[in-house]
């Protein structure tokens, strides 16, 4: 974990609602997959913690949708502002299980941090697979990205109006894999722990105070205990989750 003082490189407007920001400065705390950076908004008393899309040895970006009035004001960001952010929070992916065949599943703006994730299991030789589930054709992001590194990517939508039609879940029916890992809404994240029986790993959206533990504001009960999303997660595995 460590304090840094990134420059912004980039920040383009990809939906209606969703941007994606790239900073310039240290990553040497970003060790996985998974793990989030923390932003400060100067008018805003509580940081920011958003999913790392990728990372470089002097970059790291960011996609982020806006709900609120923390990534309202960073949607209107320009080049070479700066932004004070804690990095490498959180535990992360861990590839060690994913077998030969890794699903990857994501909804919304759980999509990604999946793609940090896909380049390493592609590194390590696995045949990667992606379900990215959206409402509709409007919201799609992050498709060329997934497919222009060799990830062989499936869309869903709710209305049907790209791809399989309904929820992320519904294209588990005929898709074959190893092990799965999966980010998005928790009533997405509970569909697919009830459409499979194969093990996996679930990154957890929650709303964060310090981010990085001391506060205990986002502790959730598991199998094997009390454990805090921002550092003993967000991700946690299919067997300890309590729903």
């Amino acid at each position: 974990m460590k304090e840094v003082n990134y420059t912004i490189k980039s920040n383009d407007k990809l939906t209606d609602n969703v941007y994606k920001m790239v900073l310039i400065g240290d990553t040497s705390d970003i060790t996985a997959p998974g793990q989030f950076i923390n932003i400060k908004i100067n008018s805003l008393y509580l940081r920011r913690p958003i999913s790392v899309f990728d990372c470089s040895p002097y970059t790291v970006s960011i996609i982020y949708k806006v709900v609120g009035k923390g990534t309202e004001i960073m949607s209107a960001m320009a080049p070479n502002e700066k932004l004070d952010c804690i990095t490498g929070l959180g535990n992360g992916f861990s590839t060690e299980q994913s077998g030969d065949h890794p699903l990857l599943i994501g909804g919304g703006v759980g999509v990604p941090p999946l793609y940090f994730l896909a380049k390493k299991l592609i590194a390590e030789g696995k045949s990667v697979k992606v379900i990215l589930g959206f409402n509709n054709s409007t919201e799609i992001f992050c498709k060329e990205d997934f497919e222009s590194i060799g990830v062989d990517t499936i869309i869903t939508t709710v209305d049907g109006s790209v791809g399989i039609k309904g929820f992320a879940a519904k294209a588990l029916e005929n898709t074959d894999y190893t092990y799965f890992y999966t980010c998005g809404p928790i009533p997405m994240l509970k569909s697919i722990c009830d459409s499979t029986n194969t093990s996996g790993q679930f990154s957890f959206e929650e709303r964060m105070g310090c981010g990085f533990g001391a506060c205990m504001g986002c502790s959730c009960k598991t199998k094997y205990g009390s454990k805090r999303i921002c550092k003993d997660g967000p991700v946690l595995v299919k067997e300890e989750i309590i729903w």
